[in-house]
């Protein structure tokens, strides 16, 4: 495998001539592999120096240098960065859960729709993070900055079709969902003000792709900050009615997610029309570009359906879950959000990947790219081994702290521990996944999802559920089975190496 020095740039188009995807795979790179710096001065910088460069921000050339210290430079801010979403997704479920178990089953049902919406941003912001650092790792800043300018009016126009659906159909999702009467009447509002205001949600996804792609993984980190900070201060004020402001109750938990989330959008505008991050937007680079949008979208068909078809599973989940009323329904819920506040940290080392890979691709060094997924693989696996075996241990106490009903802490914790045995699988999947996509192949990931979870995952956990004694823990041994399965056939598809040649 030559190093960083050795590998040669490439213009856009041409595959580059040291990858034969026929020839037999690499072996995985680790922690302990050498690689030769073209940057000397890389070399001499010290971890936590380094550290402190990642969180305050500053412009990298990360298609060549020390890999390891171009892996912590990306991955400090993007943990960060998913770090507070999952302090935000524990928070806000430690507010609601004071209002009860209907309220805590209403955020349950309402985010197995919301997951749809989800599905559709991640999509787009992944294809968008994968233009944008194939752009970068080009040199063409200008080709980065009309790219994004396309998906940001792709996200608004998904925006308002969600905002249409929220405003008509709140009471009519929760019942597709099998919410009772009671449950319908009681948390319509809280549906009703997130599908509405989902504009908040999707760019703020899309922004924050953007800078990732771009390498301002610091900017990304802090707006994500600002919008979630926001919101968890707004939380309890907006649901018991604090101060001065009104008691709204479960539709307070909405209200405060919109203004939350709406400035850490205005953040991010004021930095791409400023000039203060490396993709510059302007007026005139705002106009539609029907070619780049074409290529954005044909791009985007594989992500979302990627996103669709995984998030559409956690859908068919709750929906079997539902028929053993809100205790299980809250109990999951809540241990869903836990795990989240481990999951997410972790995404941020694969996105950290995904740029490593769109830059390296779009410089011509695919090696570097390959050396990238591996090393961020292996960090992934040792951070979630040990926030697994924290989870598997106090399982019960961590749901407690949420709920003090006996029924909802027993499902929850049941949840937490059986599928927090699976971490250290996950960990390598997670970052796989993210290394196809900032490739720009984000149908080999769909088809792997579709197979692993809908062809085998929901048949499973059905199976398991209705027709044996296992009741609701038959759904969690199924996200089990089904996210190592998925781990095992990504990685046995990576190594094919195909990826490398995808154009974007």
């Amino acid at each position: 495998m030559p190093s960083s020095g050795e590998e040669t740039s490439n213009p856009r188009g041409a595959p580059h001539p040291a990858t034969d995807p026929t020839a037999a795979p690499s072996a995985p790179a680790t922690a302990f592999d050498d690689e030769e710096d073209d940057d000397a001065s890389a070399s001499g910088r010290g971890f936590w120096r380094s550290v402190w460069e990642a969180i305050a921000g500053s412009e990298q050339d990360y298609t060549r240098g020390s890999l390891d210290r171009s892996i912590l430079l990306l991955a400090v801010p993007m943990v960060l960065e998913m770090s507070m979403e999952s302090v935000f997704a524990v928070v806000d479920i430690f507010f609601v859960a004071r209002l009860g178990a209907d309220a805590v089953a209403t955020v349950g049902l309402t985010e197995g729709v919301l997951t749809l919406v989800y599905a559709v941003a991640i999509g787009l912001a992944m294809s968008t993070t994968a233009m944008v650092a194939r752009r970068i790792g080009e040199r063409d800043e200008r080709g980065a900055a009309v790219a994004a300018a396309q998906a940001i009016w792709l996200g608004l126009a998904v925006s308002a079709a969600v905002a249409v659906v929220g405003l008509f159909f709140a009471r009519d999702l929760l019942r597709l969902m099998g919410g009772s009467p009671e449950l319908v009447a009681a948390g319509w509002g809280y549906p009703a003000v997130m599908f509405t205001t989902s504009a908040a949600i999707v760019l703020l996804f899309l922004n924050n792709a953007i800078f990732r792609g771009a390498g301002d993984a610091a900017i990304a980190m802090r707006a994500l900050w600002l919008a979630n900070i926001i919101n968890i201060v707004l939380d309890p004020c907006l649901i018991f009615g604090l101060g001065p402001f009104p008691e709204l109750g479960l539709p307070g938990a909405a209200v405060a997610t919109a203004i939350g989330r709406g400035t850490g959008v205005l953040f991010q505008l004021w930095v791409l029309f400023s000039g203060h991050g490396r993709v510059k937007l302007s007026a005139a680079l705002m106009r539609f570009d029907p070619a780049v949008t074409r290529r954005l979208v044909r791009l985007s068909i594989g992500g979302v359906f990627q996103f669709l078809i995984a998030t559409a599973s956690w859908l068919g989940l709750v929906r079997i879950l539902a028929v053993f009323g809100s205790a299980a329904l809250a109990g999951y819920t809540i241990a869903i959000r836990i795990i989240i506040f481990a999951i997410l940290p972790s995404w941020g080392l694969g996105n950290a990947a995904a740029t490593l890979v769109g830059q390296s691709l779009g410089a011509g060094k695919p090696e570097r790219a390959e050396r990238a997924v591996w090393r961020s693989g292996y960090y992934n696996m040792l951070f979630l081994t040990g926030l697994g075996l924290v989870f598997f241990a106090f399982a019960r106490p961590l749901v407690g702290l949420f709920s003090d009903s006996a029924e909802v802490i027993a499902v929850g914790a049941a949840c937490l521990r059986i599928v927090s045995i699976g971490y250290p699988v996950y960990a390598w999947g997670m970052v796989m996944v993210q290394a196809f996509n900032g490739a720009g192949d984000t149908y080999t990931p769909t088809w792997i999802n579709f197979g692993c979870y809908w062809l085998f995952q929901i048949p499973l956990a059905y199976t398991l559920a209705r027709s044996t004694r296992l009741d609701e823990n038959g759904v969690f041994i199924a996200i089990l089975t089904a996210e190592t399965l998925l781990t095992a056939v990504t990685i046995l598809v990576f190594r094919r190496g195909r990826w490398k040649l995808r154009q974007v």
